[in-house]
Parts: C-alpha cells; sequence; structure tokens
C-alpha cells in the first residue's frame, strides 16, 4: 500500500509541477488545434481529405505532447539532482519509472482530444473503430514517452535534451505516413520508416479512420507493445548505468 502511495504522489506532484501549467496546457492545446486547424483549412469541404490527415494529426498530438515536458522535466530534476532523491526512495526502479512517466502519457492521451473533436465537427466519423484508435493513441503515447526518457537520460543539458528530442521527432514526421503513405516515399527510405514506431501507429490509426492499412492490425499491434517493451528496458538499462552503476 505504502508503494503505491508514494508512486500516486509522484504522478500527482509531476502533474501540478509540470504538466497542468497554464503554459504547458495551453501549448499542449494550441499546438494540435494550430496543425489541425492548417490542415483542416487546406482540405476544405473534401470529407476525404479531413480522415486522411485526422491520423497524423492525432498521432502527432501523442508524439509532441508526450515528448516536449517530459525530457525537460528529467533533464532538469537530474541537473537538480531531484532525481537522486528518487532513486534513494524505497521504491522500486520500475515502478519509480511508471510513475516519472505516467503524467505524460496521460497528457499525451488529452492531447489527442483537440484534433478527434475538431475531427467530429468538420468530419464523418460515423464509421470510425473506435477500439482500435484508443489503444492505438494509448500505445503511441507510451512508446513516445520512453523514447523522450531514454533520451533524456543521455543528455545532461536541457538543450540537448530539446535537440535530440527534435533530431528523433522531426523526421517521424515525414517518414511514419503521418501526410503521405509510406508507400509513397522512395523505396530506400521505406525500411528505415518501419524501423521507427510511430509508423505502426499511424497505420492503426488510418486503418480505424479511413479503413486503408499497409500492415495487419495485429502486426500494427505486435510491433506498437513490442517497442514499448524495448524502450522500457533500454530506459532501464541506462538509469541503472548512468545514474546507479
Amino acid at each position: 500500500m505504502k508503494t503505491w502511495i508514494a508512486f500516486w504522489s509522484i504522478v500527482r506532484k509531476d502533474m501540478k509541477a509540470y504538466y497542468l501549467k497554464p503554459p504547458n496546457v495551453s501549448w499542449g492545446l494550441l499546438f494540435p488545434l494550430a496543425w489541425t486547424g492548417m490542415f483542416l483549412i487546406r482540405s476544405g469541404q473534401d470529407t476525404h481529405s479531413l480522415q486522411s490527415v485526422l491520423p497524423g494529426m492525432i498521432a502527432l498530438s501523442v508524439l509532441f505532447g508526450t515528448s516536449s515536458m517530459l525530457a525537460v522535466a528529467v533533464t532538469f530534476e537530474k541537473k537538480a539532482r531531484a532525481f537522486d532523491r528518487l532513486l534513494l526512495s524505497p521504491i522500486p526502479l520500475v515502478l519509480l519509472m511508471l510513475a516519472k512517466t505516467s503524467g505524460a502519457i496521460l497528457f499525451g492521451m488529452f492531447n489527442a482530444l483537440v484534433p478527434v473533436l475538431l475531427g467530429f465537427w468538420f468530419a464523418d466519423l460515423s464509421g470510425t473503430d473506435w477500439s482500435m484508435v484508443v489503444p492505438a493513441v494509448l500505445l503511441i503515447a507510451v512508446v513516445s514517452t520512453y523514447l523522450s526518457l531514454l533520451l533524456a537520460i543521455l543528455a545532461t543539458e536541457v538543450f540537448e535534451v530539446q535537440t535530440l528530442s527534435n533530431f528523433v521527432r522531426f523526421p517521424m514526421i515525414f517518414l511514419c505516413g503521418l501526410f503521405f503513405p509510406v508507400t509513397a516515399l522512395p523505396w530506400f527510405l521505406q525500411p528505415l520508416s518501419f524501423m521507427l514506431p510511430l509508423t505502426y501507429g499511424v497505420d492503426i490509426l488510418h486503418a480505424a479512420i479511413q479503413g486503408e492499412q499497409i500492415l495487419p492490425a495485429a502486426l500494427d499491434f505486435a510491433a506498437l507493445a513490442g517497442f514499448c517493451l524495448l524502450l522500457f528496458s533500454l530506459s532501464l538499462h541506462s538509469i541503472n548505468r548512468h545514474w546507479i552503476g
């Protein structure tokens, strides 16, 4: 019981200290709102065009919602040695990592609501399979969070982790099928696309919203889950090596 009280205390502290601050909430709302609005204006009244960009906007909102604040928060706490005190607390390291990342996962899923609500207003989502959308958004949030955590562990300064994050995030925008199909990429870039976890999440969202997909849904979900476990294991190993060992 005490362990779970500590878990909830860490999540609640991070939500208050980082994710629920007005600037972060406004950024979390304005970024997906601006991007989605831009593509809605570009698409006009073409419902098919709106549905084609909505999966990418959902994935992009989750990606930036999870990674923007977590990487900075972890790097800041590490530099201020606040993370060292957490490592000394009587809570298992795995549970500590889950507590530190739960806020980012929830905030990323919250960000996904912005393009979804706009999609309800401007597009016909009556045929959307929400039983695929919800777990896909959750897995995208988890994999984005642990990718961001791994980058934060490897960096020592805030500007370093921001540079690393942008170095990873922006290529994913163009390589993962957010705004045009992976099959439309040059043949030599397509293998690189399938090495990135966001590709599989976007493929699930396209299947759920448009009914179009590249891979079977089961394979997409398995790949996303595999990336989640891989990034979590790498983060755990990096913490043990760089911060504890």
